[in-house]
């Protein structure tokens, strides 16, 4: 695992993420698609939010299990909070929003989220 600091476009949002970019994956959900996002998991544990939780706005759908935070300024969704299948507390990272990481270069695996 490696050490990542990211947050929103406007930096109102800021944070770091112990996570690995072996395991990207694409989502084809109704939000991911529209988003883009290339979504690495870290656990909850392994994360810190270091500016922004009063500027983070909150989205719930489907089954309102996952958080989605986004920046009130921006609109960017930098992460979300969730639950492992386990049940263990992690966090998705949107890679689009890691500083330093061109998520273009990874290699995702296709997650079927408009199936499930």
């Amino acid at each position: 695992m490696t050490r990542y600091a990211g947050g929103c476009q406007c930096g109102a949002v800021r944070y770091e993420v112990e996570c690995s970019l072996d395991q990207p994956i694409t989502c084809n959900c109704s939000r991911c698609q529209k988003l883009g996002s290339v979504l690495v998991f870290a656990p909850r544990d392994g994360f810190t939010l270091l500016s922004g939780e009063g500027e983070l706005s909150e989205y719930l759908f489907n089954t309102r299990a996952i958080r989605h935070l986004f920046c009130k300024t921006c609109g960017i969704e930098s992460f979300s909070y969730g639950q492992m299948p386990d049940g263990t507390p992690m966090v998705a990272i949107n890679a689009n929003c890691l500083d330093g990481v061109e998520p273009r270069e990874l290699t995702p695996q296709h997650y079927d989220g408009r199936s499930v």
